[in-house]
């Protein structure tokens, strides 16, 4: 089993074997015609993401600067919008459903090193994947750590650094992160907090 077999069953690899080290450069060259794209040539980006991604619905978007290491280790479904400062390390697969909505500088981390020194020097690391559900949105500043599952319909709160596994249809947020609450359907009627909606289209 060579290091990139490795890696994918989240196994410890070494990551400059195995021509690991050249797919992120190649990763790097697509990211970096991503993040110095002319603002006159914006239409581009999603063309540019369909080219860096392993999988993606027929609209996405990510506002530039975005970070991975692979690229082709991130699956994105229908409806997918990511705003400035996305950080992605896709050692490990990252997933997304659909209707997915990031906020700024957010970071998904499917990378990790040992706790012990003399393991963490040996150079072994490892990746273990990280999944979004249906109709998430992650708020601004938010970390994500390996292994963790997102689901459907969850919010999770500004500035969380979610270290364990959030349910579907939940209020989520914190250090660690944690359920505050569920989403009923009183939350139907409101756009922010106690401010209700004006209009009858949504």
């Amino acid at each position: 089993m060579n290091q990139k077999e490795r890696m994918l069953k989240g196994l410890p690899y070494r990551a400059w074997e195995d021509n690991l080290d050249g797919e992120r450069d190649a990763c790097q060259e697509k990211i970096y015609e991503l993040n110095m794209i002319k603002p006159d040539k914006r239409k581009k980006i999603p063309e540019l993401i369909k080219a860096l991604f392993g999988k993606t619905g027929k609209n996405i978007w990510v506002e530039p600067p975005f970070r991975c290491d692979y690229g082709w280790n991130i699956e994105a479904g229908e409806d997918f919008y990511a705003n400035y400062g996305l950080t992605i390390l896709d050692v490990g697969k990252v997933t997304f459903g659909d209707n997915v909505m990031i906020a700024p500088n957010v970071s998904i981390y499917t990378a990790g090193h040992p706790i012990h020194p003399d393991s963490r020097n040996s150079g072994y690391e490892y990746g273990i994947p990280i999944s979004v559900g249906n109709n998430v949105w992650i708020g601004g500043n938010t970390v994500i750590l390996p292994g963790v599952s997102i689901g459907d319909n969850a919010v999770i709160g500004a500035g969380s650094v979610v270290t364990k596994n959030v349910p579907d249809n939940v209020v989520a947020a914190g250090n660690p992160c944690r359920v505050i609450r569920k989403i009923t359907e009183d939350d139907r009627k409101f756009y922010y907090k106690n401010y209700e909606f004006d209009v009858e289209d949504y």
